[in-house]
C-alpha cells in the first residue's frame, strides 16, 4: 500500500509492505508508528511501534495505524551511552520542526516484528 499523509503541512510518502498491511488487518488494537529523530552526540533515526494507538498529535494513515514525528534529545552526551538501548529522552523543542520531518516512511512486518525506516531523499 502506498499513500501520502501530511504532517505539519509537509507530505510524507508512506509505504506498507503487503505483510504489514495483512498484519494490520488482523489487529484488534491500533498501532502508532513514531518516527523518532534523536539529537545527541550523534543523530539517530528510529521508528518505534507503540501498541494501543495514536497520541493526540498523531496523523491517521489507516483505520488501525497512525503516524507521529518526534524529535528528541538526551540530557547529556556521554560516549559510554552510545551502545545503550534507552538513554533518558526529552522532547526536543525545534523551532521549525517542519524542516526535519522526513519525506518517506517504509513499514514492514517480518518474523512477528514491526520494522520501519524513514528518510529525507526520495
Amino acid at each position: 500500500m502506498h499513500t501520502t499523509v501530511n504532517i505539519d503541512d509537509k507530505p510524507v510518502a508512506v509505504e506498507l509492505s503487503s505483510a504489514a498491511a495483512d498484519a494490520l488487518a488482523r489487529r484488534d488494537t491500533p498501532l502508532l508508528a513514531e518516527m523518532e529523530l534523536l539529537f545527541s552526540c550523534l543523530i539517530r533515526k528510529q521508528v518505534r511501534f507503540i501498541e494501543g494507538g495514536g497520541a493526540e498529535d498523531s496523523t491517521p494513515i489507516t483505520d488501525g495505524l497512525a503516524l507521529r514525528f518526534r524529535p528528541v534529545m538526551t540530557a547529556a552526551c556521554h560516549v559510554s551511552d552510545l551502545g545503550r538501548d534507552a538513554p533518558p529522552l526529552a522532547d526536543f523543542p525545534i523551532v521549525n520542526a517542519r524542516a526535519f520531518i522526513p519525506r518517506w516512511l517504509r513499514i514492514d512486518y517480518r518474523g512477528g516484528q514491526w520494522h520501519g525506516e524513514f528518510g529525507y531523499r526520495h
